[in-house]
């Protein structure tokens, strides 16, 4: 009976290498575990995760690589990313390309309506999603089983894009000019309070990242009322920065203050040593982080990867990576940068279809009042 055992248990790990991955974690999954403090029980039920129709793995095998367009990483970054799935997919070569939006994007459907596929796998590319579904350029992604995991809001219900992390849109600020008790509770005490005034506030050009979800959760007049009130009494510094770059500005006191900031930037410079802190008022604005996958190209390594990074051991690769938050509430409450300013509030989720449908009057309304307030002409998007 014991040698019976023994032969099934080795039969076992042999069908399990022959579907291309490991039955065990990864060595860089376990280092990841260790390195952010986690019971490797999080993981027990991976292997179902990652479950797929074994012709998903014979496609991907035939494929044989996975070209990744995203935004910029350094190589010990993405070393980080992918490492875990190098090893469960060591037949798959990945090839990634990480460059700012508008090249990603635009360039990317270019070459795919002339016939030619740069990509399988692409991520932020925004408000473009629209132009890639008209050129029919977008692959169904509900069969992928993560997607299951993936809340409503964070996905396409046609299928064409789901959210793989979340990002929360609030304000960073100048951890040794700024006490914690003076950090405003509400949107509206920026408006209230004198310390915020007369350019003490750096603000971007960047309405959908915090002006449309307040507009979702508070009404068109209230929104409205407030942004107007920001530009004409608040008066903050209009800032031609991205926002990574708002938030250095803040570590080097160029104002107390920089609005919108998402957790992830002033949480690593903070492990960095920069007096950086990161406060959301109520409610928390909440974006996600799209993707999509190309029609025509490496759909089975796509979908494959797609799959992973929606498991737990993918949410937790990327927290790695970028400190994204994961969605898996288990992960979500361990791995959340700031997460004593985020969680018990009250959060806003975007969706695109209310994006299409407010953005054009919330950018017209913005950027007037940005020019009028000496602010340069610059995309919001």
């Amino acid at each position: 009976m014991k040698i019976f055992r023994l032969l099934t248990a080795t039969l076992l790990v042999v069908a399990l290498t022959d579907t291309g991955f490991s039955a065990s974690l990864p060595d860089s999954t376990q280092a990841l575990l260790k390195q952010f403090s986690l019971d490797p029980a999080m993981l027990a039920n991976i292997d179902k995760e990652l479950a797929v129709p074994d012709r998903w793995i014979e496609e991907a095998k035939k494929e044989g690589k996975l070209r990744i367009r995203s935004t910029p990483a350094q190589p010990s970054e993405l070393k980080t990313l992918l490492g875990p799935f190098k090893e469960r997919y060591p037949f798959i070569e990945v090839e990634f390309s990480g460059t700012n939006q508008r090249d990603r994007s635009v360039r990317t459907l270019m070459s795919y309506k002339s016939g030619r596929i740069l990509a399988d796998f692409m991520t932020s590319i925004g408000g473009f999603i629209a132009e890639y579904e008209k050129a029919n350029a977008l692959e169904d992604l509900s069969d992928i089983p993560g997607a299951r995991a993936v809340p409503a809001e964070a996905k396409d219900p046609a299928g064409h894009w789901l959210s793989i992390n979340q990002n929360f849109w609030c304000m960073s600020y100048n951890s040794r000019l700024v006490k914690k008790e003076e950090l405003p509770k509400k949107w509206e005490d920026i408006l209230t309070d004198p310390k915020w005034r007369n350019g003490n506030l750096g603000m971007g050009n960047r309405p959908q990242l915090t002006a449309l979800f307040l507009w979702k959760a508070k009404g068109e007049q209230w929104t409205k009322n407030f942004v107007t009130k920001l530009f004409t009494e608040v008066k903050p510094q209009l800032r031609r920065e991205g926002m990574n770059q708002l938030t250095q500005l803040v570590a080097a006191g160029e104002f107390l203050a920089a609005w919108p900031s998402n957790n992830k930037r002033p949480y690593q410079m903070q492990l960095e040593g920069a007096p950086v802190g990161f406060t959301c008022p109520e409610p928390v604005p909440v974006s996600t982080e799209d993707a999509v996958i190309l029609r025509g190209g490496n759909v089975h390594t796509a979908k494959l990867f797609t799959n992973w990074l929606l498991s737990k051991e993918g949410q937790l690769a990327q927290y790695a990576f970028e400190y994204a938050t994961p969605f898996d509430p288990e992960l979500r409450a361990k791995l959340m940068p700031f997460r004593d300013q985020i969680l018990g509030r009250a959060e806003v989720f975007g969706n695109r279809e209310f994006e299409d449908k407010v953005m054009p009057e919330l950018s017209r309304f913005w950027n007037d009042l940005w020019l009028h307030g000496g602010g340069t002409r610059a995309p919001s998007r």
